[in-house]
């Protein structure tokens, strides 16, 4: 775990995400509704890391679907040396086969400042459904503005 914190540090510096550093990294890394994770390493550096998690109430509104029948994506980074190297493509891959092997579609959230995480998701077929403000303030003192997305499916879930 200590590994993933690190990496997370990286990205805390590099990014501000998370905004404000945790008092509890490993937790913040492990939400309670965490399902599944995944740690992408080279050798014993931590690449990147994703969590599927339950979604809230709100995020299935925005996508309109039913909560038990989404997964939401959480947690995503990859450290500040690994970009550009197709980590978090890989991770949202395994992501989606896992979520829809148990049947189930996968959402997320990003904040509208994520310039290059909201590339990453519209190139990869991520769809946006909408947007509203969030309960926080941004690095930059703005009012968070988080935009939803569903994951691509071959169906039309």
């Amino acid at each position: 775990m200590q590994g993933c914190v690190q990496a997370l540090a990286t990205v805390h510096a590099a990014d501000r995400y998370p905004v404000d550093w945790p008092v509890d990294p490993e937790g913040w890394l492990t939400p309670r509704s965490m399902l599944d994770a995944w740690v992408a390493v080279d050798g014993s550096a931590v690449l990147g890391h994703l969590v599927l998690a339950r979604p809230g109430e709100a995020l299935a509104l925005a996508v309109g679907l039913p909560s038990q029948r989404l997964v939401s994506v959480a947690r995503l980074f990859v450290s500040a040396g690994a970009r550009r190297r197709g980590v978090a493509a890989r991770l949202l891959d395994k992501a989606i086969d896992v979520a829809e092997a148990d049947g189930l579609r996968p959402v997320l959230e990003v904040e509208a400042g994520a310039t290059a995480a909201i590339n990453l998701y519209e190139r990869a077929g991520w769809r946006y459904v909408g947007s509203s403000a969030a309960d926080w303030i941004t690095a930059d003192g703005r009012v968070a503005q988080m935009h939803s997305y569903i994951a691509p499916s071959g169906d039309q879930t």
